[in-house]
């Protein structure tokens, strides 16, 4: 792969990136791009410090799409891994369209203005993406991302049939924290203090509270 651009500067920004650092066979060269660049640089320095790994760093709003393929072009790289806010995926598809990049996501969209996740909004760029023959790996943190990337390649290399495939999801440990979030702040706080549903209309029955 050699050339990768990450855009995002978060918790999960800093692991991933250090773990690519760590892996300098297969990510020989990182480049780093978020909003706040000062976050950029503080996670290249610890990679820097732990790794030897240079990361070079960049200020970028993901949004601005036509600045966004600017920096795409600029880089070259091979993917782009998108590890920005949820209502940020589509921007940076766009922008990866323009460049001829493929690109990768943890999580999938989400209306900037509304808590509300679907794969619809990103599924509909299927035919732009295969008629580029670039890929668009969707919720690689999650869901289908690297559930169906293993799920295909068991199906390929290791088993001859498949009838039914149950997927476990769960996560292990425990840091003695009263709580702890599963994703980014700010998308935790839109999702939980969102208005309720108030009902369902189904077959012109009343709504259910």
């Amino acid at each position: 792969m050699s050339k990768v651009l990450v855009i995002g500067a978060g918790g999960v920004s800093s692991v991933c990136v250090h773990k690519m650092a760590m892996n300098a066979g297969i990510f020989s060269e990182i480049h780093l791009a978020s909003r706040t660049k000062s976050k950029c640089d503080s996670i290249a320095a610890s990679v820097k410090e732990r790794t030897g790994q240079t990361v070079a760093t960049y200020e970028i709003d993901a949004e601005e799409v036509p600045a966004l393929t600017r920096l795409i072009q600029q880089i070259g790289p091979k993917l782009v891994v998108n590890l920005a806010l949820p209502y940020q995926d589509l921007p940076i598809m766009d922008a990866c369209l323009a460049a001829g990049v493929d690109y990768l996501d943890t999580a999938n969209y989400e209306p900037k203005d509304e808590a509300k996740f679907e794969y619809k909004w990103q599924w509909a760029y299927q035919d732009r993406f295969k008629e580029e023959g670039l890929m668009a790996l969707l919720g690689s943190g999650f869901d289908p991302g690297v559930t169906s990337v293993f799920a295909m390649w068991l199906k390929k290399h290791k088993l001859k049939t498949i009838r039914t495939l149950d997927i476990l999801d769960c996560n292990g440990g425990d840091h003695g924290q009263a709580f702890a979030t599963n994703f980014n702040p700010e998308i935790n706080i839109r999702e939980v203090t969102a208005p309720r549903a108030t009902g369902t209309r189904v077959s012109g029955s009343k709504p259910r509270q």
